[in-house]
């Protein structure tokens, strides 16, 4: 890309027309809507930033487009008609069905996801006033004679009540009805709703994709800042993009530059890193600390543990010292710990230079033991 035209702006879910790295999920969804064995529920599960609900909302144009000829009726699609990726969920952004999801205005699509409270405040978990608008939506005729879909973009944000009263729809769909629950842990939600929903799984995307995304939406980045964001970004396009946004990589050196220290850490470099985190403006870059942190121990704990994934040259070299200086159960008390201090800061509102002091200080103390 010329450095002259202006960078592609990142399309929200509904409206990105692309789906890159996910031809056999897309042909598992195009096959049950052919051959009439569509399952009323679909749980799309997989590693954030892949592309979950960009496949979603694919299929929710796909199905749309169709209209009430669809489901798998014979001679549904004349060779014209075809969508451009073969058996693909392709719809061109021409359709009107496109332009409509795309901008939140079609009558047979219901997007659940976390709302505002009353004071304008976007809530951290979705409530039960949200889910209950499906049970109202359900029981409209398709305004296009078709089919009437929901989208859950994420079913892990539910709480305990909002929970409840989907199970009640997906206890009891009507006809015609498809519900779509994205998730990037399947594992919180209630085993009722899993087990009612047919399971398809998202892998996550190669590093030569995250790179090719990363070419096209940050086309500033040099080369081997690409790669080895692709590298951390472990298959998500959305990390990637988050970690070339908040300064990312070097936040990364500064986490590394300390580790490779360990068991002897460097104090002084250490609290200005800790005080940087801790600073009025330093919320991002403790953020990005905190995950960066988070990849790192769970990388060194598969490392231990004999994955065989690939690491980066520095990674290596680091995982190949310490990692032989507590046995694996051990390295997993020690993520599991710093995982814990991390996560608390937010919920606990605890001195965030404090718990990076703490966190760095647990894997020095490992490598001594």
């Amino acid at each position: 890309m010329s450095r002259d035209e202006p960078v592609p702006e990142i399309p929200e879910p509904r409206a990105n027309p692309e789906l890159l790295g996910h031809a056999a999920a897309e042909a598992a969804l195009r096959g049950a809507f052919d051959g009439g064995r569509l399952h009323h529920a679909w749980l799309i599960s997989g590693p954030r930033g892949i592309g979950k609900a960009t496949l979603a909302y694919r299929f929710a144009r796909f199905v749309l487009a169709k209209g009430p000829a669809g489901g798998g009726a014979a001679g549904l699609f004349a060779e014209a008609e075809l969508p451009e990726t073969g058996e693909g969920l392709y719809v061109s952004t021409d359709d009107p069905v496109f332009r409509r999801v795309a901008a939140g205005g079609h009558t047979d699509l219901l997007a659940i996801q976390r709302s505002e409270n009353d004071r304008g405040v976007l809530r951290t978990e979705i409530v039960v006033d949200d889910v209950r608008k499906t049970q109202g939506f359900f029981h409209l005729t398709a305004g296009e004679g078709g089919w009437r879909v929901i989208v859950v973009d994420s079913a892990d944000e539910m709480n305990t009540n909002a929970a409840n009263a989907l199970l009640k729809v997906l206890e009891e769909p009507p006809p015609r009805a498809l519900l779509l629950l994205v998730s990037h842990n399947p594992g919180r939600l209630l085993p009722t709703i899993r087990s009612r929903c047919q399971k398809l799984r998202l892998d996550a995307l190669s590093p030569e994709i995250v790179g090719a995304l990363l070419h096209r939406y940050a086309p500033d980045m040099a080369e081997a800042d690409i790669e080895t964001t692709a590298m951390l970004a472990e298959g998500s396009i959305g990390r990637a993009l988050d970690l070339a946004a908040s300064g990312g990589l070097g936040i990364y050196g500064q986490v590394m530059d300390l580790l490779d220290g360990v068991p002897d850490l460097d104090i002084p470099a250490l609290h200005d890193f800790a005080a940087k985190c801790a600073a009025k403006k330093g919320a991002d870059t403790f953020s990005a600390a905190a995950e960066l942190m988070r990849w790192t121990m769970g990388r060194l704990v598969k490392h231990v543990g004999g994955g065989g994934e690939v690491l980066m040259e520095r990674e290596a070299r680091l995982f190949g010292r310490i990692g032989p200086a507590a046995s694996l159960d051990r390295w997993l008390q020690v993520w599991e710990k710093v995982d814990e201090l991390l996560t608390s800061a937010d919920r606990a509102n605890l001195d965030r230079k404090q718990v990076i002091l703490n966190a760095f200080s647990a894997v020095a103390q490992v490598t001594r033991s």
